[in-house]
């Protein structure tokens, strides 16, 4: 870790134990939660899947300002309730790749393969990896 170090490790190890019942009870609100929003919108639209932009631009590292993350991903939900979320490639600004998210209720993950299967297979969007010493301009 030549430019970076462990401090946000650091930072998660010092909130103590994953077995804390602090720790538990936030946990299981947060499962509750966001599956209820998840299931609610799912069979109020009546919907095989959500999909959404996965988060914004990729970004280039940079060792002065840090990361230029910019805001929320749409897969935070998924990951939240601890259901299936596949990202693929959806197109490219400046040659780093944009992905989009498909998600879905528990047990879903073969609807979502053959949703995402099926968009790929429709968009060939997916390149190669280039691994560019910097970013073209």
């Amino acid at each position: 870790m030549p430019y970076f170090g462990q401090e946000v490790f650091e930072m998660a190890q010092k909130k103590g134990s994953l077995t804390s019942r602090k720790y538990k009870k936030a946990l299981a609100k947060c499962n509750r939660l966001s599956r209820k929003n998840i299931d609610k919108i799912i069979k109020k639209y009546k919907l095989d899947a959500i999909i959404a932009p996965t988060g914004g631009p990729a970004w280039s590292i940079d060792l002065i300002n840090g990361d230029h993350f910019g805001g929320m991903s749409s897969s935070s939900p998924a990951a939240v309730a601890g259901y299936p979320n596949i990202t693929v490639p959806a197109g490219y600004v400046h040659e780093l790749p944009i992905g989009i998210s498909f998600f879905s209720g528990a047990f879903q993950e073969p609807t979502l393969l053959k949703i995402a299967y099926a968009y790929e297979q429709a968009t060939k969007i997916r390149q190669p990896p280039k691994f560019l010493p910097t970013l073209p301009i």
